[in-house]
């Protein structure tokens, strides 16, 4: 019996769903918005850079996992049952992994570790079958990731299990391989690599799908603040510290979906190599964007919790959260237009600013700098939906 799935599930090219995102791909976002609350937890515990690491090492794997998904879906159908049926699969072994995180560095390595190694494997494993009796250059080509994805998932696992000296440098290798294999191709002897220029991708799909992911950042920040704000007596700092959350987040939606979420897609689809672009812009430049929204989330409950307290941890979350978020929409704009964004050039060094005066002026508490760093964020929003007026550029969002 050949091997491979008899029934052709790809997306189809000629019908409005080859860029239509399913209801069960959102589904399968909702496992995400758990782990971003969790990571946010974890990273506001851990204000050590030892935590710090670790916390990288959280939110790029959760990342990874997420965006590797989102390749797969590209190509398959989840209107089709068996495509429907893995990825709510998928989307159970990412809760399990979600759940795990507090304790990922701790008792329940294992269970991070190997939830994260089955949906990294089967997930690949599962487009391979998918489409080798269909098209068998996508096959090849994930044969080639799961070769290498399989690698990682040994380091993971091993990690797990020894040691807990092992555990953070086991992974680290095991996350660098992943990211080596995506710059290099996955090569393996005697099969090739991984031609990504020549993917064909569908580019609405891809930029709504990415997103979406960055809306759901946005709201477990604020889900995340909510519940600590209902936590606590009412007071002026702690309604202030709500406020300023909260327009810190909106800002960040404006500066994200006012201009640059829209120009993705059209990006996409005028490519010559979209396979190429979509790997830069959507799966590497939106690390920072995703970090700086997680850590958001982390300096609005530092804010919460100790307004009139001043330290160096909650001056590098509270000010490096739109420091690297602004950074990630930077290179975004950058790459797909090929120009800078003044106005977000402007309030990069504006916080810098802020930051530098953090360390001398003595009344830099925390609530301050986040009223200050939201302030920045809606000036540069501003700044940007003049400029798009101006350009004759029509709104997104």
């Amino acid at each position: 019996m050949a091997f491979g799935m008899a029934h052709d599930v790809r997306r189809p090219t000629d019908s409005s769903r080859a860029d239509r995102v399913t209801y069960v791909e959102l589904f399968f976002d909702l496992m995400f918005v758990f782990a971003l609350t969790q990571l946010s937890a974890y990273l506001f515990e851990n204000q050590t850079p030892l935590g710090a690491f670790e916390g990288i090492i959280m939110v790029c794997a959760l990342w990874w996992a997420w965006v590797s998904t989102t390749w797969v879906t590209n190509w398959l159908d989840p209107v089709t049952l068996p495509v429907r049926g893995a990825v709510v699969a998928l989307g159970f072994v990412a809760l399990v992994m979600s759940v795990s995180i507090a304790e990922a560095f701790g008792d329940r390595a294992w269970a991070f570790a190997i939830s994260y190694v089955v949906l990294q494997v089967g997930r690949t494993g599962f487009i391979v079958w998918a489409t080798l009796r269909h098209d068998r250059r996508v096959a090849h080509d994930f044969g080639l990731i799961l070769g290498w994805t399989v690698a990682g998932g040994a380091l993971w696992i091993v990690g797990a299990v020894l040691p807990h000296a092992w555990q953070l440098p086991l992974w680290t290798a095991a996350l660098a391989l992943e990211l080596l294999g995506t710059i290099l191709g996955y090569p393996i002897p005697g099969r090739g690599r991984v031609r990504i220029q020549s993917w064909d991708l569908s580019g609405p799909h891809i930029a709504e799908r990415t997103s979406l992911f960055v809306l759901i950042a946005v709201g477990e920040g604020l889900l995340v603040t909510g519940l600590a704000f209902v936590e606590k007596e009412s007071s002026i700092s702690s309604v202030a510290s709500l406020a300023t959350a909260f327009v810190a987040a909106a800002a960040a939606w404006w500066i994200y979906f006012d201009h640059g979420e829209r120009v993705g897609a059209e990006a996409i689809e005028a490519s010559d190599e979209p396979g190429r672009l979509a790997r830069t812009v959507y799966t590497w430049v939106h690390l920072p964007i995703i970090g700086g929204i997680v850590l958001m989330s982390v300096g609005d409950k530092e804010m919460l919790s100790h307004p009139d307290q001043r330290s160096a941890a909650a001056t590098i979350v509270i000010v490096g959260a739109p420091l690297l978020f602004l950074a990630g929409t930077v290179l975004f704009r950058r790459t797909l237009e090929g120009r800078w964004s003044r106005a977000q050039l402007f309030g990069l060094v504006g916080l810098a600013v802020l930051a530098g005066l953090a360390v001398f002026v003595p009344l830099s508490d925390a609530l301050a700098l986040s009223i200050t760093a939201a302030l920045l964020l809606v000036a540069v929003a501003a700044g940007e939906t003049i400029e798009r007026v101006r350009r004759g550029r029509r709104a997104g969002g």
